[in-house]
């Protein structure tokens, strides 16, 4: 079982502070596959930007054994505190991954653990992170981003992509799917960042052409989908069809389909010990070596070897 501390500070968003409370806390019915720790530099009372306090009882000491660090935001006019960034700085030092959820990439910058690497705010934020910490790679183009030890997301609504990511490298595809299903979430969204989709929830009267569209292909996913065949099943024409389908997801019909079969192919070499060849047909890779050649390029695995260190995780 992993150990996730999770920041609290004095004028917290409620919702940042829950969203890693829900991904990886314990929910009733479901299995037990993290210990969450909310923690402050002093425990004590907080107030929080929604008007109301919360007490938080653990200090700065449970970093020392976190697996992972969660820093779901922060104020940006406010500087750390150099005992704030010692501690981050330590628990990334012995082994800890840290993650900077919406404005908590501004505490992973000042920290300096991702110095001349990348990291993911808020769009709204990038361009000022970028002009405080020079050194970094300051993205708004992405929900988030995972180098490995460091993982940052963007605004809002992708920390929870960004928990659930994490859960899906943890445990699995089929457990991140079943997380989703019970918080009621999409289990995966792939594109750019949710503020920049013109329309990312269609009004109530309207049919989801798109949706109807995403679920449609997922049925099939062993098999080719052209994009004609795929328009024509939700009545579009191809060009209208490759339009809005960007519109809704901030990326190419073919781009979302290539990730709904890797997901697939996750899943099946997580839960079966079907054939590398059986897997790739029953997820639209038509051979063994498309099917390696993408997990190469997206993942930057192999198929055999996602299976292995899956399997030696999982036990």
């Amino acid at each position: 079982m992993r150990t996730v501390a999770v920041l609290a500070f004095d004028g917290i968003s409620p919702f940042h502070l829950s969203v890693p409370c829900l991904v990886f806390g314990d929910r009733l019915g479901t299995e037990h596959l993290y210990d969450v720790q909310v923690f402050a530099e002093q425990a004590g009372r907080l107030g929080t930007n929604a008007g109301f306090g919360l007490h938080v009882e653990r200090e700065l000491d449970v970093l020392r054994t976190a697996d992972l660090v969660i820093l779901p935001s922060w104020t940006p006019g406010v500087t750390p505190s150099p005992r704030l960034l010692d501690a981050i700085r330590a628990a990334h030092l012995r082994g800890a991954t840290v993650v900077g959820l919406c404005l908590g990439s501004y505490l992973v910058a000042a920290s300096g653990i991702a110095a001349g690497r990348e990291v993911v705010t808020h769009w709204y934020w990038a361009e000022d992170l970028q002009k405080r910490y020079a050194d970094l790679r300051v993205r708004a183009d992405v929900l988030w981003s995972d180098l490995g030890d460091v993982v940052t997301s963007a605004g809002t609504a992708s920390s929870l992509d960004c928990c659930l990511h994490l859960v899906r490298a943890h445990h699995g595809v089929e457990v991140a799917e079943q997380l989703a299903r019970r918080i009621v979430v999409a289990p995966h969204r792939s594109g750019t960042q949710a503020q920049y989709i013109p329309v990312p929830v269609p009004p109530e009267e309207a049919d989801d052409v798109i949706e109807k569209a995403m679920v449609w292909a997922r049925a099939r996913l062993d098999r080719t989908i052209s994009l004609d065949e795929w328009a024509a099943a939700v009545a579009l024409s191809r060009r209208t069809f490759t339009r809005q389908f960007r519109a809704r997801t901030g990326v190419s019909g073919q781009a979302w389909l290539l990730r709904q079969r890797l997901d697939r192919a996750r899943s099946l070499l997580e839960t079966t010990d079907h054939p590398v060849e059986r897997i790739a047909t029953a997820s639209g890779f038509g051979s063994s070596a498309a099917l390696r050649h993408h997990f190469r390029q997206v993942l930057g695995t192999t198929p055999q070897r996602h299976r292995q260190d899956f399997t030696r995780l999982a036990g």
